[in-house]
Order: structure tokens, then C-alpha cells, then sequence
């Protein structure tokens, strides 16, 4: 492939579609934590926007150095993905059904370093496959689409944290609830969406 306007536009299209599963996420802090500030807003989004970065860069190394092992390992990337998001979001689910059974006022509850790193690994993962459809580009081409991705990520990841953040103010009762759900639908959504 040449450099082109199909090549940035086709770019800035994989990383819409791969943002949406870092923008629920990002959804679901927003409301988990509504009153963070915009530092911890772009070091949320800057996470899954590296992982957004690193996970194509690493599946296009997979096809050119390693593809046979690399295959075997692709049939258990949404299983790990579902694993991952499960755990959090039912950690999440289990802290919020037992504030409200126990009448406790919601506390906001600030998202750790590991779940953090955990998140923007559950949510890219399925971007190595990426690697494969990008497989025909040099090494500066692959960078370049990355990096795309990463930027398209990490606006996308801002409007999900402020539009969380917004409803997480009306709905704080409930917030880690639905932030525990939608984790855990994100997880089962790619579980799926690998059968087809």
C-alpha cells in the first residue's frame, strides 16, 4: 500500500471501530468517578490510547516474525478479553449491589493503577488482530496507522469519560452497578463477535 488519503481515512476508521470498546469502558469510569479532573481524564484515555497504539504494532511484528505460534494464540484473545473485563466489572457489580443493599450513601471510587492497565489491555487486546490487516505495510506505514488509531482513541475516550462523568453526577447510586454491567457486556460483546 501507498501513502494516501484511503490509507489515513482507512486509518482513522480502525480506530473508531476499535475505540468503541475503550469508550464504554471510558463510559463506565466516567460514572464510576464523576468528579475527576481532566489530568486523570487524559491519563485514563492516554492508557487505552497507548494500548490502542502498542496492540497493532505488536500484531504486525506477530505476522512478520512469528505467525504460526501467533495464530494459535488468536483463538484465546477474546476469551482473555471476556476474563479480564469480567473480572473488573463484577468486581465493580458486587461493590455496588452491596452499597446499595447496606443503604450506604455511593462513594466515588477512584480507579487503581493495575485495573487501569488491566482495562486498556482487556479493551485493546482484540486490536492485534489488527496487525494482520496492516500486515502489507512497511514498518513506517504500520507506525503511522498506530499512531492514527491511538489519537482517534484517545478523543474518543474523553467524550466517554466526560459523558460518564455527566450521568455518574445523576445516577451516582448506581453508577458502579452500571459500570460493572457494561464491562462485562463489553467482554461478552467481543467474545461474540469473534464467532462471526
Amino acid at each position: 500500500m501507498q501513502w494516501s488519503v484511503l490509507f489515513f481515512f482507512n486509518s482513522i476508521l480502525l480506530g473508531v471501530g476499535l475505540a468503541m470498546d475503550a469508550f464504554s469502558v471510558s463510559l463506565a469510569n466516567g460514572l464510576n468517578e464523576p468528579q475527576m479532573g481532566n489530568g486523570r481524564m487524559n491519563l485514563i484515555a492516554g492508557t487505552y490510547s497507548f494500548f490502542q497504539f502498542a496492540m497493532p504494532m505488536i500484531g504486525w511484528v506477530c505476522v512478520h516474525f512469528i505467525v504460526e505460534k501467533f495464530r494459535t494464540f488468536e483463538k484465546f484473545v477474546p476469551w482473555i478479553a471476556l476474563a479480564l473485563l469480567a473480572y473488573i466489572g463484577g468486581e465493580m457489580l458486587i461493590k455496588g449491589i452491596r452499597k446499595e443493599e447496606s443503604k450506604e450513601c455511593v462513594k466515588e471510587t477512584r480507579l487503581g493503577t493495575g485495573k487501569l492497565l488491566v482495562q486498556g489491555i482487556a479493551t485493546s487486546i482484540d486490536a492485534l488482530s489488527v496487525g494482520f490487516t496492516i500486515e502489507q505495510y512497511q514498518f513506517p506505514m504500520a507506525l503511522v496507522a498506530s499512531l492514527i488509531i491511538a489519537a482517534v482513541t484517545h478523543v474518543i475516550c474523553i467524550g466517554g469519560l466526560a459523558l460518564g462523568k455527566k450521568f455518574g453526577l445523576k445516577l451516582a447510586d448506581k453508577a458502579s452497578i452500571l459500570g460493572g454491567l457494561i464491562l462485562i457486556g463489553i467482554g461478552l460483546e467481543i467474545l461474540i463477535k469473534s464467532f462471526f
